[in-house]
């Protein structure tokens, strides 16, 4: 689900931190650190690992948003843009259901749809009398009691009724 681009720069930016952190800082202080090693040591590791997460989140972000049907350059460039990864947040809070598409009519539908609102096309098991959703497995609804063979599922069903 995260692209090898994303891979990539995550370990460019955990290198480059390093860098910055264990030769470039120290280079231009004025006086010695008065931190112990172990500190400095946790302090950069921590802070690596954190841009390394941040850009692993945004190749997530740009790999996740085409399935939802949202706008990929939208959301990433939300992501990059926004600071401390609220821009990611708010993806994560705003992001649409994944979408399928319909086997019979091709349409792009929501996951958890028993039809197709385009086609009327069953393509998840459900109740005949209360219209909830069934596993293929069940005999009887879980939530009526119905007994779902009574209620001719399609052809394409009827292997996992036997």
């Amino acid at each position: 689900m995260i692209p090898a681009w994303s891979i990539a720069g995550a370990a460019a930016a955990f290198t480059l931190m390093q860098y910055l952190m264990w030769i470039v800082v120290p280079g231009h202080r004025h006086h010695p650190p008065n931190l112990p090693f172990w500190f400095r040591f946790y302090f950069n590791i921590t802070l690596s690992a954190l841009a390394a997460l941040y850009v692993l989140m945004v190749g997530y972000v740009s790999r996740d948003s085409p399935r939802r049907g949202m706008s990929t350059a939208l959301w990433t460039v939300v992501c990059l843009v926004i600071p401390s990864g609220i821009g990611a947040v708010l993806y994560f809070l705003l992001r649409q259901p994944v979408l399928s598409l319909c086997p019979a009519c091709g349409a792009r539908i929501e996951s958890d749809y028993h039809f197709c609102p385009q086609c009327a096309y069953q393509v998840a098991p459900c109740c005949g009398a209360c219209h909830r959703g069934a596993r293929i497995t069940d005999l009887y609804c879980v939530h009526c009691g119905h007994h779902l063979a009574a209620d001719n599922p399609p052809a394409r069903l009827h292997a996992f009724t036997e």
